[in-house]
């Protein structure tokens, strides 16, 4: 913006020029300087200008507007300047000019453009911060309620009114506080009838159409939307508004389980082919909940298709939200076909663009649905994952609710004071704050009852979350016992059977080989190293069997000491191992010790097969709260751009990647192979009572 300002400078100080030197020329110098801000307001408009011409336009006017009076001309032509850097997208500076706005109108007593700022500021916020975009809203509400009908007409602000008052009303919606949004529609319906406008009635007969579905109040709720059709005929707006009634009324139906007027619901909407054609998003939307209807409705002649036919045009205009929605549909339907590993994939996808986007009803479904199709321990985080997110809804529902109500109220108490005091005398004004008083206080026990029953109900809740959470935990423990005395079991066999009877075998082929000097020999001597090898071999199963999870009973450091040693004895490798003793591995979370286990034992094992390496120098360092895994060897190396990635270098990589960490492969030809592995470690610190 300094830029364009240095750039206007002249005409600006051309204008002041004007303004000093000819004082008695000021209503034509104030009447230039507005015609120079329409000008520049217009030349923004200009859609064959670029996005930045057009904003260097605005910032042009905004230079001119600067010099003119605090009135309520100046306030207006800020508002337009703001409404065209909407249009172009740039919130944050349609943001900071109606915060000029509202300061400016507040500075000299105008509440109409004072409601309307708030209103302005309200529509930034509504995209992402809810509680500013009500608190907002309910300013602008609070003062239109206020003016005095004597000042200005009612029916001259009712139309801005109105729109404060639905965009309350959406918010409430939102927060679930079904009741209260129900009543601001009506008011916001009042305000549109009084200003003889009717574009804005579709929109809250809409609202009243959600309202009555949450409610199941489901015939209402169908008439709601039938209404909103109707309202919407002849405006610009009509088949848009159509086909979103129809949608919500096939999501009425489909929420009663009459799928088939759900269908029909759907199909009608869908029969606008030439408007679909024209917006992809809205077509990909109908097709995926008439998709979803005839899954739960068990007609599956056209599934999976039309969910594919939808995704497919989400996909091409990266419509993430409806992504979302529709992987999480084809998860639903691939599991009820027992197709668990298919229904597995869209769920997780579905679970990451939703984590993205915040979309939580989607992330609850998906988590419950993600619990029943992976296995018992990933399922067992994913059901804590949905308890966790469903009580975190709760209590921020609630919160929400509470906040908007504390608003609301204190608001309402404002204007309901200012109104009495106008009309009654000082008496009246006494006996009224007696029963607000009277009022407050029964608000307060009643609200302190509903607060001991959400208590209640929240303690009976979490008592029945723990109970299932400690039946998964002790199913996966008995689990995981099992696993672990079926691998040892198959260790012993295999060490102690197995092995033993390989040996025997050899040592007796040996000794016939000490008593015998035929020319057999040789090939007994064959047979022998090949005894030895299958030994070998046998050996480092067992110790993989063996080391699956790492033993309570001794050390860790010794554990990883006993693994190379015993590698690097069998494969007749030197060794050097180096531990720093600032690292408290007993401190250190039980994943993490086993990732790092798993990935010496990933590299020794590259290492054995590939490398050809004489000596392995291995080294723990702990350096500022990271610990540092080094593994050298002086075998032949690999040039690192060339060579294709294995499944061992790639199970080191995602290890890394599950503890936040980074790894580096460095290598060259006959240069020997570094691998370098860096974990940041949190230092736990205990709490002090």
């Amino acid at each position: 913006m300094l830029r364009f300002f240095l750039k206007s400078i002249s005409l600006y100080c051309l204008i002041m020029c004007i303004g000093c030197n000819q004082p008695d020329n000021t209503v034509e110098s104030n009447k230039l300087k507005s015609d120079l801000v329409d000008t520049y307001i217009k030349n923004a408009k200009d859609k064959k200008s670029s996005i930045e011409e057009r904003k260097q336009n605005l910032e042009k006017a905004y230079t001119i507007y600067s010099t003119l009076e605090d009135n309520t001309f100046k306030i207006e032509k800020i508002q337009e300047i703001s409404i065209e850097y909407y249009a172009l997208k740039d919130f944050d500076s349609y943001k900071d000019m109606n915060e000029k706005a509202l300061k400016l109108s507040t500075s000299i007593g105008d509440s109409l453009n004072m409601a309307q700022s708030h209103f302005f500021i309200g529509l930034y916020y509504r995209r992402s911060q809810l509680d500013i975009a009500f608190k907002n809203f309910h300013e602008a509400d609070k003062i239109y309620s206020s003016i005095d009908p004597q000042k200005y007409n009612p029916k001259d602000y009712a139309l801005d009114h109105g729109k404060a008052l639905i965009d309350i009303a959406r918010i409430q919606q939102r927060t679930k506080d079904y009741n209260e949004s129900e009543a601001t529609t009506i008011k916001a319906i009042k305000k549109f009838e009084l200003a003889e406008n009717i574009l804005h009635l579709p929109l809250c007969y809409t609202n009243l159409g959600i309202l009555a579905k949450y409610q199941e109040r489901y015939e209402e709720s169908v008439g709601y939307h039938q209404k909103a059709i109707e309202y919407a005929k002849g405006a610009n707006t009509e088949v848009l508004q159509t086909l979103i009634s129809l949608n919500n009324i096939g999501t009425v139906y489909k929420s009663q389980q009459k799928y088939e007027k759900a269908k029909e619901s759907y199909h009608k909407a869908l029969s606008y082919t030439e408007f679909l054609s024209k917006n992809p998003r809205r077509h990909s939307l109908l097709l995926d909940n008439l998709a979803y209807v005839n899954f739960l409705s068990k007609d599956t002649a056209d599934i999976p298709d039309l969910f594919y036919k939808a995704l497919r045009i989400r996909d091409s205009i990266d419509d993430q939200n409806g992504i979302a929605t529709n992987t999480l549909h084809l998860a639903e339907y691939y599991q009820s076909i027992h197709q668990d590993s298919i229904a597995k994939l869209y769920a997780e996808q579905s679970k990451d663009v939703s984590l993205e986007l915040q979309k939580n009803e989607e992330l609850l479904k998906v988590y419950q649905l993600l619990s029943k199709v992976s296995d018992s321990k990933e399922g067992l985080g994913y059901a804590h994952q949905y308890i966790a997110l469903n009580d975190s809804l709760i209590k921020e529902e609630r919160l929400f609710r509470d906040k908007f109500a504390r608003i609301q109220f204190e608001t309402d108490e404002i204007v309901e004071e200012n109104q009495q005091i106008s009309r009654e005398n000082q008496i009246l004004i006494i006996a009224i704050l007696g029963l607000t008083a009277l009022f407050l206080l029964g608000y307060i026990i009643f609200r302190q009852q509903q607060s001991n029953k959400e208590l209640l109900f929240a303690q009976t809740q979490q008592e029945s979350n723990e109970e299932i959470y400690r039946l998964l935990l002790n199913q996966q423990i008995k689990l995981e016992e099992g696993r672990q005395m079926e691998q040892q079991r198959m260790s012993e066999e295999l060490h102690d059977g197995v092995l033993g009877r390989l040996f025997g075998v050899r040592l007796s082929l040996d000794g016939i080989n000490q008593r015998a000097n035929d020319g057999f020999t040789e090939t007994r001597n064959k047979y022998i190293d090949e005894l030895k090898s299958i030994e070998k071999e046998i050996r480092l199963i067992s110790h993989d069997l063996g080391a699956e999870t790492l033993p309570s009973d001794v050390a860790y450091i010794d554990a990883v000491e006993n693994l190379i040693k015993d590698l690097c004895e069998v494969h007749k490798i030197k060794f050097e191992f180096n531990n720093d003793e600032d690292i408290d591995w007993e401190g250190i979370d039980d994943q993490k010790k086993v990732n790092f286990f798993r990935i010496l034992q990933e590299s020794m094992q590259n290492i054995f097969k590939h490398a050809h390496a004489d000596h392995i120098k291995i080294n723990f360092e702990y350096v500022d709260s990271t610990i540092n895994l080094t593994i050298l060897d002086d075998g032949i190396g690999f040039k690192t751009n060339k060579v294709k990635k294995g499944i061992g270098l790639k199970n080191i990589t995602s290890r890394v990647s599950q503890m936040n960490g980074e790894v580096q492969f460095l290598s060259n030809e006959d240069m020997g192979t570094t691998v370098s592995v860096h974990v940041p470690i949190e230092v736990k610190v205990e709490e002090v009572y």
